[in-house]
């Protein structure tokens, strides 16, 4: 079960309204705030498509750039100790530091490529 919707490389997350009778949404990972309601599987599901391409048709007619959900870089704060430790495995492997860690990330998340 998952109450994760995917579109155009947006994620939308849906939460039932016991006060409002309805599935209420949001749009997840970026700065915009894009909400979309509707009573059943069928309606959050068109009301978040609608929603994500009302979005990019409101920022193409204002001349921004939509904002996306991941750049593909994050900052991620791991203490001295580890840092140390990752960045001696790197050298020892004969790699960057970005490579050995995007390599755990994928062993972790069990991604290939």
């Amino acid at each position: 079960m998952s109450n994760v919707l995917e579109y155009k490389g947006y994620l939308g997350t849906v939460e039932f309204s016991v006060e409002d009778n309805c599935l209420c949404g949001k749009v997840e990972f970026i700065n915009d705030l894009i909400l979309f309601e509707g009573t059943s599987i069928k309606e959050i599901q068109q009301a978040f498509r609608d929603a994500i391409d009302h979005y990019l048709q409101s920022c193409a007619a204002r001349q921004v750039p939509p904002e996306h959900p991941f750049k593909g870089s994050f900052n991620v704060r791991v203490g001295r100790d580890l840092h140390q430790k990752a960045a001696y495995e790197a050298r020892r492997r004969g790699v960057a530091l970005n490579e050995l860690i995007i390599q755990a990330l994928k062993n972790e998340m069990r991604v290939s490529g």
